[in-house]
C-alpha cells in the first residue's frame, strides 16, 4: 500500500473514531494495527493441544523417597495420578507394557522450616513443609526423554495452634507438587 494511501485510511479511520462510540474506536485501531503488523502472521493464539499428542497412556511409577519422613512417596503419587487423570487428556494404567509413557521420580527432600516464631515464648507459631523432588518421563514409543530430571519443590504451611502437623502439610504441599508436575508435561511454548 502506497504511502499516501496509508496516511488517507488513517485519517478516515481517525474521522469515523472521533464521531462513533468507544466499540468502534477500538475496532478501528485493531483494524490499522493489523494492516500495520499484519494479523495473519502469528495471532499469539492455538487450538492446539497444551500436551503432547503422540501420547495416550501413562505408567506411573511410585516415587522413591530420599526422606527420614515416611509415606509422603504415597501420597505424592496418589496426587500425581489423580492430577494427570483430571488436568491431562492422557489415563493413568497399572501395566507398564500397555502403556505410551512412563513417570517416575524421587523425592530427594521433605523437610519444614518455621516461619513465625512467639515473641515471649520463641516457640514456633507457624511452620512450612517443603518437599522437592526430581521427575522423569519417558516416552516409550521412540525412548524420548520428555522430562529429563527436573527438579520441582512445593511448600505448605501449618500451625500445631490450629490442630495441624507435618503430615497435614505434606499432603497439601504433595498436591501443590503434583500440579507443577503437571505443567511440567505441557508443550513447550
Amino acid at each position: 500500500m502506497p504511502a499516501t494511501a496509508f496516511r488517507s485510511f488513517v485519517l478516515w479511520i481517525s474521522s469515523l473514531s472521533r464521531i462513533s462510540n468507544f466499540g468502534f474506536r477500538v475496532s478501528a485501531v485493531a483494524a490499522v494495527l493489523c494492516l500495520v503488523g499484519g494479523c495473519g502472521a502469528s495471532s499469539g493464539y492455538s487450538n492446539a493441544s497444551l500436551f503432547p499428542t503422540d501420547i495416550q497412556s501413562v505408567y506411573l511409577e511410585m516415587f522413591d523417597s530420599r526422606s527420614f519422613r515416611r509415606g509422603i512417596e504415597f501420597a505424592l503419587s496418589d496426587a500425581l495420578a489423580k492430577r494427570i487423570e483430571v488436568d491431562t487428556p492422557y489415563k493413568i494404567v497399572s501395566n507398564r507394557d500397555q502403556a505410551d509413557s512412563v513417570m517416575s521420580g524421587q523425592i530427594v527432600n521433605a523437610g519444614e522450616s518455621i516461619l513465625t516464631i512467639e515473641r515471649d515464648l520463641g516457640r514456633a507459631l507457624e511452620k512450612q513443609a517443603i518437599l522437592t523432588a526430581v521427575v522423569n518421563w519417558k516416552n516409550l514409543k521412540d525412548g524420548r526423554l520428555m522430562i529429563n530430571s527436573r527438579t520441582v519443590t512445593a511448600a505448605a504451611s501449618f500451625s500445631e495452634f490450629q490442630g495441624q502437623d507435618f503430615t497435614y502439610a505434606s499432603t497439601v504441599a504433595a498436591n501443590k507438587l503434583a500440579q507443577s508436575i503437571v505443567r511440567l508435561m505441557e508443550n513447550p511454548w
